[in-house]
């Protein structure tokens, strides 16, 4: 009697679990079906954005790889001597924007100009000028952001802006911040999909044996979806931050202070130099970088801004400083541009629990924070996507003709 009584307990239970495993269905489905196809794009864009540096120089060899032979590169030429090789070739009515340090010996400097004449109708685009730095000559010259329109830029910077941005701009963005957030809403829901109602959990992370193509599809959605939902999470929260970055500060400030101003710049707008003296002009590249290594030796050069006008200071930003972090050391330094004095430094994994949170977005969402095995995951998560929306969708298909069939 107890027994029966208990089988049909147990029977009531497992109705109720499936009636509210519908409910999720449901709603996995559509949020499926709203934002699968756009995740299905980011996320392999994404796939290929996690190495467009290396991209960069496959694709243009001749622009980013050094030509000097290894027995000659004996010494490199200062940062000055680069720049003015830079200046002697810039497109007409550019200005210095931005330097980008190679990341190994046999990679050109590059440097980003942009046009900033209002009389051009080029205004607003923008140039890498590729410099050797064993000869400070030029290697090259390459248009690579179009102020007005997407095509027609190089391939890598194409595919980061549809990765961004889905080549809508600002509204893209703030769209495509907004279809991450359903996306980690679709995946949770097919996280408790995926979860074995009768305890066989071997069962629910691995294929069937010799299954059939319907249970193949099913097996590979299902799979697929769990094992990559651990670096998707993440990686699409990190997203909802680049693309929604005032949303964010809000929903993290409610637990922790947030200090960072902005998600791509960690040095307040307020920060400035101080008005220069008689006579006193701004420092050259070559004598802020040398400020900012002899107070900070350690770590890598890996990006310099210069001022934009004649209250800007210098930003000079290192990276691998391992004294902060083996996983995020990265340090930005503002540099009055007259004095020389800095002005401002901003370490990240240093701060408040909110600073220290969000610092951690940019190595999670790249992979950069494990090395190379993090960017393999990152990786093969953004392949996950198109597979997961695919399969999905066959699912999906396969079910409405079942349900056909079956009323006929």
């Amino acid at each position: 009697m107890l027994s029966s009584m208990a089988i049909a307990k147990a029977d009531t239970h497992l109705a109720k679990l499936k009636a509210r495993r519908k409910l999720w269905l449901d709603v996995h489905l559509y949020l499926g079906l709203i934002a699968g196809a756009v995740l299905a794009v980011v996320g392999l864009t994404g796939s290929f954005a996690v190495f467009f540096v290396e991209l960069q120089e496959i694709l243009n060899p001749e622009l980013a790889i050094v030509s000097t032979p290894v027995e000659d590169r004996k010494k490199l030429h200062s940062l000055d001597e680069m720049v003015a090789a830079a200046e002697a070739v810039k497109p007409l009515g550019s200005r210095f924007f931005k330097v980008y340090y190679p990341r190994k010996p046999d990679i050109a400097y590059k440097l980003l100009y942009f046009v900033r004449d209002d009389k051009q109708a080029k205004n607003g685009d923008g140039y890498y000028i590729f410099v050797d730095p064993y000869t400070a000559k030029v290697n090259g010259t390459q248009l690579y952001y179009l102020k007005d329109r997407y095509w027609g830029r190089p391939i890598v910077g194409f595919i980061m802006q549809l990765h961004w941005c889905l080549l809508q701009g600002r509204t893209g963005a703030d769209i495509n911040g907004i279809l991450a957030a359903i996306s980690i809403i679709s995946v949770l829901t097919g996280l408790i999909l995926w979860w074995p109602l009768t305890g066989k959990f071997r069962q629910a992370l691995i294929f069937k044996r010799n299954a059939s193509a319907v249970r193949f599809n099913f097996d590979l959605h299902k799979t697929f979806g769990f094992y990559s939902a651990i670096v998707l999470l993440p990686v699409l929260f990190s997203g909802i931050y680049f693309n929604l970055p005032e949303r964010v500060n809000v929903l993290v400030g409610l637990f922790s202070p947030v200090n960072r101003p902005t998600a791509f710049n960690s040095i307040p707008a307020e920060i400035r130099s101080k008005p220069p003296q008689a006579g006193q002009q701004a420092l050259s590249l070559s004598t802020v970088e040398a400020i900012v290594q002899e107070r900070y030796p350690t770590g890598r050069l890996w990006m310099l801004d210069g001022p934009k006008n004649p209250e800007g200071v210098y930003k000079v930003m290192q990276k691998d400083v391992t004294e902060l972090s083996r996983f995020i050391g990265y340090r930005d330094v503002a540099v009055d541009q007259y004095s020389g004095e800095i002005v401002k430094v901003y370490d990240k994994s240093v701060g408040s629990s909110g600073d220290i949170f969000l610092d951690w977005q940019w190595p999670l969402h790249s992979g950069y924070a494990f090395g190379w095995v993090g960017r393999m995951l990152v990786f093969f998560s953004g392949l996950a996507c198109p597979i997961l929306y695919v399969t999905g969708v066959i699912r999906w298909m396969q079910k409405r003709r079942a349900k056909r069939a079956k009323a006929n």
